[in-house]
C-alpha cells in the first residue's frame, strides 16, 4: 500500500506546482493588461494562450464584464485555484497518509 500512498503524494505535489504556476501566470496576465500590451510580444502570446483556457470558461459562463470594461474573471479563476489547493491538494495527501 506505501506505493500507492506515494503515488498519491506525487500526484498531490505535481498538482500543486501545477496549481501555483497557473495562479502566477493568470496574476502577472492581469497586471500587464492595465498597461495595453503589444499583442505580438512573445511573453504576452505565451500568457494568453496558457491563462485563456482557464479564463474563457468562467466568460462564457459568468459574462461578468463590467460597464466601466473590468474583466472579472481572473478574480473568479484565482478562487477556484485557492478552493482546488485546499480542498484537493490537502484530500490527496490527507488519502496517502491513511494508505500508510
Amino acid at each position: 500500500m506505501f506505493v500507492l500512498s506515494n503515488l498519491f503524494v506525487a500526484a498531490a505535489s505535481l498538482l500543486n506546482i501545477i496549481l501555483t504556476i497557473l495562479y502566477w501566470l493568470i496574476l502577472i496576465r492581469a497586471l500587464i493588461s492595465w498597461v495595453n500590451p503589444d499583442p505580438y510580444n512573445p511573453v504576452v502570446q505565451f500568457l494568453y494562450k496558457t491563462t485563456e483556457p482557464v479564463l474563457y470558461p468562467i466568460r462564457r459562463i459568468l459574462p461578468l464584464r463590467t460597464g466601466i470594461g473590468i474583466d472579472i474573471s481572473p478574480i473568479i479563476a484565482f478562487l477556484i485555484l485557492i478552493f482546488l489547493k485546499s480542498f484537493l491538494v490537502k484530500t490527496l495527501l490527507d488519502i496517502s497518509f491513511r494508505l500508510r
